[in-house]
């Protein structure tokens, strides 16, 4: 429902009433160039108020995707960001989130709620309906928007064509999702750590990869990495942006998210089958095993479920639906979108990211809620210290290890220790900056952290929108990167493509002589002071052989400069495609950025000798 310039209540098509136009000055995504309302007179058009903390707008993004399918270019939606928490202001965050859901329409930034406010939205997800005369046609808060809109949506395409006033003519679409390099990992969302391997739920790649963590090479790949519910082998099987992992004995359950499913893998014959889909489950987040029983973070429901491993039967454990932070006897209390699980073997702990809250269960059936830390939900921040002093920003992911709950305070781009009992909570791991940073753990910087496990005495982060895994180490209290030794393996075929298929700028260099054995690639970028390089972003070096053999891969956040890349060459002749994707800014315009793929050829005779020669690649877009 909305108020102000569509009234209060639902908007009828007789009314007549002109849709507002956008603000200007505002950072516009998928296309490059803002758009107007005037500009798309003929076409019928969806104004999708969304932000991507948001569950229930997750929820809406197939039917959109449904909708533009059937109707094609007659239609556009338009996704107008509007903005809960502060990190959702940055248009490099919903960029990422832009990718992570892989949305194909324009995004506009509406940070300071220019278009929500002209429109008289209050609620999120909030679509408006506007006709090919730039009228507003209905308007709806909420999930079902197929069926609530299909039927006008084909109406008003008619209504237009059998007026001559339709336009069918595409509007140019500049994707975010043509610009980003691959990664080994993509959206990372959570690990979990067993029998000397770890376990990724590889969101972004539909797939779960595990890695031994002996030597940090790849152990296996669970699915094949297209998006769908399928039973089978681990090379065939299916999922859809998983998430949770929960591993016990030779089983490994998943929160298969967006399928709203529960997979059992069977790690000793190599096989994946579901548990249970739908039927009370949506967008499961994540999983944890105990006492022959698997809970569930109902992240969709607002809820905390529980499934019988041995019956298979599931029900709701905790929550009564409702979306906010109440403590009380199970069944009564309230939850706001749980999306992490922890146990202390008697205390099941949820991050209830909504409310940007740790809560306290226990497993008792007459057992009782209770929060350790939070308080609402538009309470939120960055603070330590006493349990009603703290404060998290849309915390996704929590541990528990030796008396301590360790907290992927997500939007803050920090981990936290909690003290269960008391809540008191300080900072152990982040700057508070988004970026990609290893050194001293307080000076760190990670990119949106969703997922923690401990192993071996240290705490494995999965560092969601750096598409990496880091580690922390207590013993010497700094944080290093997770260097995957075969990552090449986890790259997409095409990021390995021959030169012939390459879109980008290509540069034939010198031949050049080195030793063979082990050789740097130095990388060196420097752009004209007009500009600035891009820290926010996923600057991209890779170096391979003339017949597509990746020899190394890497994707690196607020690159410090040479970035130096090692290989190894055998003795002989041969040439080497190296890759490199830049980016950069406007200096006095952050939200301007552009990005320039360079492929430099270069012919490379490797002689005899004890490596540990430099090939030095200097570039200006």
């Amino acid at each position: 429902m909305f108020c102000g310039v569509l009234g209060c209540g639902s908007v009828s098509a007789a009314e007549k009433i002109p849709a507002p136009e956008f603000a200007d000055h505002l950072d516009w995504l998928n296309v490059d160039k803002p758009l107007t309302l005037k500009e798309l007179r003929g076409k019928v058009v969806v104004l999708d108020f969304w932000c991507y903390c948001c569950i229930n707008c997750m929820h809406i993004i197939p039917d959109l995707h449904r909708l533009e399918d059937k109707y094609g270019p007659a239609l556009e939606i338009i996704g107008v960001h509007s903005a809960k928490y502060v990190a959702e202001h940055a248009t490099d965050n919903i960029r990422d989130a832009i990718l992570r859901y892989g949305i194909t329409h324009p995004v506009v930034n509406d940070r300071n709620f220019d278009i929500w406010n002209s429109y008289g939205a209050h609620a999120w997800p909030s679509l408006v309906l506007i006709d090919a005369d730039g009228n507003v046609a209905a308007a709806m808060s909420g999930e079902g928007v197929y069926d609530a809109f299909d039927q006008k949506i084909g109406d008003l395409i008619h209504s237009a064509e059998a007026g001559g006033t339709i336009n069918r003519t595409p509007i140019a679409l500049h994707l975010e999702k043509d610009k980003a390099p691959p990664t080994a990992l993509s959206f990372p969302g959570k690990i979990a750590a067993a029998d000397g391997k770890l376990f990724i739920s590889d969101s972004g790649h539909n797939r779960i990869v595990v890695i031994n963590l002996a030597d940090n090479t790849i152990d296996q790949t669970i699915g094949d990495g297209n998006a769908g519910l399928k039973d089978g082998s681990f090379a065939l099987a299916e999922f859809s942006r998983p998430q949770g992992v929960a591993v016990d004995g030779k089983m490994l359950y998943v929160a298969d998210t967006e399928n709203h499913a529960i997979r059992a893998v069977d790690l000793a014959a190599k096989t994946v089958r579901t548990l249970a889909r739908q039927g009370g489950i949506s967008s499961p987040w994540d999983v944890l095993v105990h006492d022959g029983a698997l809970y569930i973070a109902l992240a969709g429901s607002h809820q905390l479920g529980r499934l019988d491993l041995g019956g298979k039967k599931i029900a709701v454990f905790a929550g009564s639906g409702r979306e906010q932070i109440t403590d009380g006897p199970l069944a009564q209390a309230a939850f706001a979108q749980p999306s992490g699980l922890a146990t202390d073997g008697s205390v099941l702990f949820s991050a209830d990211s909504e409310t940007s809250s740790i809560r306290a269960v226990n497993f008792d059936p007459a057992g009782r809620v209770r929060t350790v830390v939070g308080s609402g939900l538009f309470d939120f921040g960055d603070a330590d210290g006493e349990r009603g002093a703290v404060r998290l920003q849309h915390a996704l992911g929590v541990c528990y290890h030796e008396g301590r709950l360790y907290v992927a305070d997500t939007y803050n781009n920090k981990i936290k220790a909690i003290n269960p009992v008391n809540g008191e909570t300080h900072t152990i791991i982040g700057s508070g900056i988004a970026g990609f940073t290893d050194g001293p753990a307080l000076l760190a910087r990670l990119n949106e952290p969703a997922g923690l496990t401990f192993a071996g005495g240290k705490l494995y982060i999965a560092d969601t929108d750096n598409h990496l895994i880091r580690v922390f180490d207590p013993a010497t209290g700094t944080v290093n990167t997770l260097m995957i030794t075969d990552a090449e393996k986890l790259l997409p075929s095409e990021a390995t493509a021959p030169p012939e298929k390459y879109t980008g700028t290509v540069i034939t260099l010198p031949a050049q002589s080195v030793a063979a054995g082990a050789v740097k690639v130095a990388f060196d970028v420097t752009v004209p002071p007009q500009f600035k390089l891009n820290a926010a972003a996923p600057f991209y070096f890779g170096v391979s052989t003339e017949d597509g053999k990746t020899l190394a891969a890497s994707n690196v956040m607020d690159p410090k400069f040479p970035v130096t890349i090692p290989i190894k060459l055998a003795a002989g002749t041969s040439r080497l495609t190296i890759d490199l994707v830049i980016y950069y800014c406007d200096a006095d315009q952050e939200s301007f950025c552009r990005v320039k793929r360079l492929r430099y050829l270069m012919p490379v005779e490797a002689g005899s000798g004890s490596g540990g020669d430099t090939i030095e690649i200097r570039a200006s877009p």
